[in-house]
Parts: structure tokens; sequence; C-alpha cells
């Protein structure tokens, strides 16, 4: 999720149970620190006993028994990646066994399976357009069939041999529309956070693009559709009352902010005072180091000019987002001043909260600090 769609949410006062609600995305993260599921015996239909699974290790080349490899080929928000370029390279008992080398595509659920495979060490190579390659290894034991940990891919950057010879506007780009793609879970955007090491400056366009798409997006409409109907089960913004019109109100104010909130502070301030309004993953360094720069880019960020700077552009469109809310809420539940600055602590305190989801929680993105 963008920084700038949690922050219009948390705005909202069902605070306490939108955190609620983002504590489950940290769960898949678990994986990597599990170790690959292998499953004893999964071929033969045997338990392990003299021959089989335990003891296979000790049986002659010609009677240990083939495996399977399973996994899942995914990017750095956790979304599956269908047709990636999955190659397997063997080093079975036999340099000509003709199960050591296969090359299968993931499905549409990202998925990819070898079958038949000779036990013993094996490598994969994953390859996909706009992805970096990235490896994986194991050791495939005798009648086996191995789960290999979820793959994140990384998206190209701009020293790849992809983008070689391209214009900075160019590189920038291709990172936008690859940023464009970003979900979380799969299906919430999160076109705000950039992954590549030498991320291309945004121009204007390029900064109304992405407000515009992260505004206009389906998921972003039934999201605010359902913290509208939590602020009319709760009475929140008791001036607009109950029953449709009660809930087409707080529909229009939720949405109101998002929109005042995403366009101010992401696309007309970075434009004008030339800062980029996207959070720059860090993943690298110690847990504290990570800890206080994401807080730190809560009020700080790039310039175009790829320097840090304070970042006014989200602290001044919080204010702002804050102090146009009291044109459309009903005059009971205006609080002049007092809901300008509540508003922008408010977006300042969960931008921070979601630069820690970004750096820490989402799946597959968390690779270990060195």
């Amino acid at each position: 999720m963008s920084r700038t769609f949690l922050s219009s949410i948390l705005r909202l006062r069902s605070l306490i149970w939108l955190s609620l609600t983002v504590l489950p995305w940290g769960f898949p993260a678990l994986a990597h620190s599990q170790q690959p599921l292998v499953v004893h015996g999964a071929q033969s239909g045997l338990p392990d006993g003299p021959g089989v699974g335990a003891s296979a290790e000790g049986q002659p080349p010609d009677k240990r028994l083939s495996g399977n490899i399973n996994g899942t080929i995914v990017d750095r928000t956790g979304a599956v990646i269908a047709g990636a370029r999955v190659r397997l390279a063997g080093q079975g008992d036999s340099p000509n066994d003709q199960f050591s080398s296969q090359e299968v595509l993931s499905g549409d659920n990202g998925q990819f399976s070898f079958a038949h495979v000779a036990p013993g060490p094996f490598q994969l190579t994953i390859t996909s357009a706009g992805f970096e390659a990235q490896p994986a290894a194991g050791v495939l034991r005798s009648g086996e069939t191995y789960i290999v940990p979820p793959i994140a891919l990384a998206v190209a950057t701009a020293l790849t041999e992809v983008w070689v010879g391209l214009s900075p506007f160019e590189v920038a780009q291709k990172q936008v529309q690859d940023e464009e793609k970003q979900r979380v879970l799969g299906f919430i955007p999160n076109f705000y956070v950039s992954y590549a090491p030498h991320p291309a400056p945004l121009t204007s366009k390029q900064k109304f693009v992405l407000a515009w798409k992260t505004t206009l997006d389906p998921v972003s409409f039934g999201l605010i559709g359902v913290i509208a109907g939590i602020q009319q089960a709760q009475n929140a913004f008791s001036g607009y009352r109950q029953g449709t019109e009660g809930y087409g109100k707080r529909y229009g104010a939720s949405y109101a902010n998002f929109v005042s909130g995403t366009f101010i502070g992401s696309a007309i301030l970075p434009s004008l005072l030339k800062q980029d309004p996207r959070y720059f993953y860090k993943g690298s360094g110690s847990k504290r180091s990570r800890i206080l720069y994401a807080l730190a880019n809560s009020v700080i960020c790039k310039g175009d000019n790829g320097n840090w700077q304070p970042n006014y552009s989200s602290i001044l469109g919080n204010l702002a987002a804050g102090a146009i809310s009291n044109l459309y809420y009903s005059a009971k539940d205006r609080d002049g001043v007092g809901l300008t600055f509540e508003g922008g602590a408010i977006g300042i305190g969960a931008t921070a909260g979601a630069n820690l989801i970004q750096e820490f929680f989402h799946p597959q993105v968390d690779p270990e600090c060195s």
C-alpha cells in the first residue's frame, strides 16, 4: 500500500481498526525463517524404512529414488509472477542423467514444478522480463519432494543491460511502469515504493500519473467504501447522521481526504518543490538503522537532485488535507485549526508506520540484515 494511501486511511477515526488489519501482512514474511519443507518418501508411497527415506543415502546410486522440486515465483511485494523461466541445473549421480537439467515456466499462480529429478545438489536460475535474474539452490535427497521457499524477483535497475543506453526520463518511465504493477497481497496498490538501488528522478508528469492511478484504482474505491461503512457503524462524524445519505456523505468525505492528500502531498507540492514522493526501500544494515531510516523518512525525503532534505511536500500536504476537510465535514464535526493539525500529525505518524511496514513486514522483501 502506498504511503499516501495508508496515510489517508489512517487519518480517519477508525485508526485502531486499520492498525489491526495491517498486522497480518507480516505473516507471509515468516516463510524466510522456515527451513524448506521436505517430504520423505512422497513419490514412493512407502514409509521410511530400510532402503527408503532415512537409509536411502546408504544405497548404491542405481537404487536411489528420484524426487520432485516445487516452488513459487513472486515479486518484491509478494505478488505472483506468471511465465517466469525457471532453469534447473542438477548434479546427479551420472553426468549424463537425463533429469539433471530441465526448464519450465511458472504458471498463472506463480508456481513451478520439476518431476523425476535425480537426488543430489541442484541449482535454480529464475529469469523474467523486467526483473533481475535470481538464483536458488538446495540438496534433493532420495525420494523427496523439496519445497523451495518463495523466490522473490527484484525489478531490474538502471544498471542492468535492459536499460543500457536509455535516457534518465526513459529509465524513470520504465521504473514507474514497474511500480504501477506492485500490489500488496496481489491486489492492494503499492505504487509509491521503489526497490531500485539507483532510481531515476520523476518528472512532474510522472508524479501526477502515479497520483492519478492511485486515486482511480478500483481497490482504492473499495477500501474507502469499507472505511465509510465502519464509520457509519460507529456513528463517526455524527453530523452526517445515519441511513443511505449519511453513508454517502461519509464515503465522499473519506474519498476527498484521500484524493486531496494524494495529489497535494505526492504530486502538486513534490512538483513545485522538486521532491520525490516515493519511499526508497533500504533492506540492508542493522535492524536499528533500518528502523531509524523508516521513521526518518516520514519527515525527510530525496529531492529530484538525489540529496536528502526536509519532506516539506508530505508535511504540508498532510496539513493542507486537514484544512480542506473543514470545508466538507458537517459543522458539528469541524474543529478548525485543531482538526487541521490533528490530521497533519496523524498523517505524519501514519507515514512513519507505513514506512516500517514497507521496510520489514512485506512478504519476501526482508533480506538478512548485515
